[in-house]
């Protein structure tokens, strides 16, 4: 059982967001301390950033219209990041946090959902969610027609309650609230979006992932902050293997809009 939502989901344009930012920080600075918090819905976002690279206030309200729409007010706070974080990363990396981490391979289900999610959105491109349960298929499609939707799902149960719009007018959302859906079964205590690589929920997160797909075995990992190695591993090879993976997926920003899976 496994349920996706799509770049257009409330809680995803809020990763998104934060994401562009942290794009943004990338661009000022080789390695930025960066963590941003978005919270969104109904004509306004919130934005908080805590970071070593200054953002424009002006940046951000265009992100935020190019993400979410240009009738959204954009509230924007920045501060420094805490000094006994940023020492810690001063002379290398250093894990940026507790956590615990276990990479999943995905499942030829989870894979198939993910499928039918990216190709809805793609005739869509807006707000829905989707669960396959079995041989069950529930498809919530916002400004679709479930007639429409079921000529190549003829079997799914399709908005079931009706015809919606769907986007943050319907819901709120916030940063790193779908971590179900961006990771499957792999598990953290963190989240993945809205942060720089120095940052263990992005990195070992990856990494774990990476190895779970590489291997087809779970792989559990844990760090304290300030750690040198995870698993035996060094963590700047780790982070910089999570560099490349978001890299190879243009971005922060992209990696936000489908998550791991």
């Amino acid at each position: 059982m496994y349920e996706k939502v799509n770049p257009s989901h409330p809680d995803k344009v809020a990763d998104r967001i934060a994401g562009a930012l942290v794009d943004y920080a990338y661009t000022q600075e080789e390695n930025p301390r960066i963590a941003v918090e978005v919270l969104i819905g109904h004509g306004v976002c919130n934005v908080i950033a805590e970071t070593s690279a200054h953002i424009p206030s002006n940046f951000v309200e265009k992100t935020v219209h190019r993400i979410a729409g240009d009738s959204i007010l954009s509230n924007y706070v920045e501060v420094p990041q805490d000094p006994h974080l940023s020492d810690n990363q001063r002379d290398g990396f250093h894990c940026g946090d507790n956590g615990i981490f276990k990479g999943v391979p995905v499942t030829d289900e989870q894979f198939a959902l993910s499928e039918i999610a990216r190709d809805l959105y793609e005739e869509y491109g807006c707000d829905g969610k989707y669960i396959l349960d079995g041989s069950r298929l529930i498809i919530c499609q916002s400004n679709a027609k479930a007639d429409e939707i079921r000529i190549d799902y003829p079997h799914a149960t399709i908005n079931p309650i009706g015809d919606w719009t769907g986007g943050t007018d319907v819901d709120t959302g916030a940063t790193n609230r779908k971590l179900g859906s961006d990771m499957a079964d792999s598990v953290t205590g963190g989240g993945l979006h809205g942060k720089d690589l120095s940052k263990a929920d992005v990195s070992v997160n990856i990494y774990a992932w990476l190895v779970a797909q590489r291997t087809g075995k779970p792989v559990e990992l844990s760090c304290a902050i300030g750690d040198d190695t995870v698993g035996g591993i060094p963590y700047a090879e780790i982070v910089e293997i999570s560099r490349n993976f978001i890299r190879d997926i243009g971005g922060f920003e992209r990696f936000a809009e489908w998550g791991l899976v």
